[in-house]
């Protein structure tokens, strides 16, 4: 692994919380270099690390989650016991130390533990403090709990999703968790330009609920302009057709979409079905969504004897809009994201080899990086309060006798 200079170097970042919405700010900023200490406790580590599975050989353990592992690549972890006046004093000593703080715990919780934004400031008036967290800080939600489906499920993502006949669908994972994630980086990063030029810190209330809602900017709109509920349409689209998913050989599928008459005919021209093309009930894109479904059976049987991977590239020759459905075993080996780099294997102490993800961008004059894999529960006390906040080893050892780690 090679190192160059990279852009946030010098930059100081705590995080307080766990799970994904705060860490993964942290993560990006790790991987461009900025120093990033995670705080945990023993008797409350971070919910990835035992909680969301998978586990090294199917065994949960503190150190053994690759969930925990897969967000906090390239930072620092230590234990701090905040329950505990020494640790309380510890926790005090890093938000000094720090240029930004990340934390994503309750709204009220930072302040009622003696770590709130105007607390900290006081010690430390250029601290940039982002808190990120279901709803925001304020409002009659701000407290309501909850994971990253019930927010996705409020914001309008789950009503939307699904066949018309059915259920809405709950959507794979913390997906806004990532939507506010990617946000609060830039959010922080426009705060830390702010006191690089005025020397100022200010305090980011970065609702993941609001965030969401830039992504239901089409139905939003259509709801604004004449009143239209967004429905469930399964894989329909109000304009394309086809527009689908599609069975090819030895089960893989193809996704494809067609949103005008002259990709419908490359389409056909491609599959090599004339008949399609001479059917005056696909004669036009308003031919086609009101026959969609007997177009749908029609490619089904036609792509079911097709290569998906072959199928894609030929009709992307053409002008089409299609990609084989990727499996996760098939992102690993994807040739576009391995020529980026969009993986970094890095070995971990009780885990083993492990590919971590970088951000999906990078910069030419200083790139990103995974520096490190995940750190153990505690694993870099020494190193965190011996070097960077420069406790001698009297201090450190006191601090142990008061169970400040545990």
């Amino acid at each position: 692994m090679t190192r160059g200079p990279q852009a946030l170097a010098g930059t100081k970042v705590v995080e307080f919380g766990g799970y994904a919405a705060g860490p993964h700010i942290g993560k990006m900023l790790a991987n461009f270099g900025a120093t990033v200490v995670h705080v945990e406790s023993h008797g409350r580590p971070d919910g990835f690390r035992l909680q969301y599975p998978p586990f090294k050989d199917g065994i949960a353990g503190a150190n053994r989650g690759g969930c925990f592992a897969f967000f906090n690549d390239s930072k620092y972890g230590v234990t701090v016991d905040l329950k505990k006046a020494k640790g309380l004093e510890l926790a005090r000593r890093l938000t000094d130390w720090a240029d930004l703080v990340v934390e994503n715990m309750r709204p009220g919780v930072m302040a009622r533990i003696g770590l709130g934004y105007d607390e900290v400031r006081r010690t430390n008036p250029g601290l940039v403090m982002l808190s990120t967290c279901n709803m925001g800080q304020t409002g009659p939600r701000a407290h309501t709990p909850g994971f990253g489906s019930q927010l996705s499920s409020l914001a309008g993502f789950c009503g939307t999703t699904g066949e018309p006949d059915g259920p809405p669908m709950l959507l794979y994972g913390p997906y806004i968790d990532f939507i506010a994630s990617v946000m609060g980086c830039s959010a922080a990063l426009a705060a830390l330009e702010q006191r690089r030029r005025t020397g100022s810190g200010t305090c980011i209330d970065l609702s993941q609920y609001e965030c969401g809602l830039h992504f239901m900017a089409s139905a939003l709109l259509a709801y604004q302009r004449d009143g239209t509920i967004a429905a469930r349409n399964g894989n329909r689209d109000s304009t394309a057709a086809p527009h689908g998913a599609y069975e090819c050989q030895s089960g893989r599928w193809l996704a494809l979409s067609c949103w005008s008459d002259a990709e419908f005919n490359a389409l056909v021209a491609t599959l090599g079905c004339r008949v399609l093309a001479e059917d005056p009930r696909f004669a036009s894109i308003e031919a086609r969504h009101d026959n969609v479904q007997t177009l749908d059976d029609a490619l089904s049987e036609i792509l079911s004897e097709l290569d998906a991977e072959q199928t894609a590239a030929a009709l992307q020759g053409n002008g089409v809009r299609a990609y084989p459905v990727n499996t996760v075993a098939d992102l690993f080996g994807d040739p576009q994201l391995c020529e980026r780099r969009s993986w970094r294997t890095r070995k971990h102490e009780e885990i083993g080899e492990q590919a971590y993800l970088m951000p999906g961008f990078d910069l030419s004059l200083t790139p990103g990086e995974v520096s490190r894999p995940a750190p153990l529960l505690g694993g870099d006390n020494d190193i965190v309060f011996k070097e960077f906040l420069g406790l001698s080893e009297d201090e450190f050892q006191a601090y142990t006798a008061a169970e400040a780690f545990k």
